[in-house]
């Protein structure tokens, strides 16, 4: 079941490598994506009525952390209180676009924790010997527009002084 998201805010975006845990690659491409539960709530919907009929598919009702959709107000990230959170992933790398349609490599720097995205996932059914659940399949990310980003924005180069040659101490 195919869904589009527009201007989510993007977390934890592994679009251009795979993504790695402990230091492991995941062997996926991933990503996060926040919807306000006001603005979003089109396409909250969609998601939770897909999700319920796949759960009618399995023939079972999974609890919420055999979902992809999860409630922000549940985890401990400030950034995703009074949101829904939904995560996807693929094998393939996914399609990462701009606002214009054109491709954006990872060297652009252009999608970023907290940039705006809109995002085009498919919803399946998991039904094997990892379990049943109900996942997210990462299709493509388009550019919509700059966020504050997430995370330590490191440091600026006004955070040090300047200092002559001969000068060994400069703090």
């Amino acid at each position: 079941m195919k869904i589009k998201i527009p201007s989510a805010r993007l977390s934890f975006p592994s679009l251009f490598q795979m993504a790695s845990f402990g230091g492991e690659s995941t062997g996926k491409f991933e990503a996060t994506f926040i919807l306000d539960k006001k603005d979003h709530a089109k396409q909250i919907e969609e998601i939770e009525t897909a999700i319920a009929k796949l759960q009618k598919e399995l023939k079972v009702k999974l609890a919420s952390d055999k979902l992809c959709l999860k409630d922000g107000d549940e985890m401990e990230r400030p950034e995703y209180q009074g949101k829904m959170t939904i995560k996807a992933s693929t094998k393939k790398r996914p399609m990462v676009i701009n606002r214009d349609k054109t491709p954006i490599t990872e060297d652009d720097n252009v999608v970023y924790a907290g940039c705006y995205v809109n995002a085009i996932i498919t919803l399946w059914a998991q039904n094997n010997s990892y379990g049943k659940r109900v996942n997210a399949q990462l299709d493509g990310v388009q550019f919509v527009r700059d966020g504050e980003p997430f995370g330590d924005g490191g440091i600026s180069v006004d955070q040090f002084d300047g200092f002559d040659d001969g000068d060994d101490e400069a703090f």
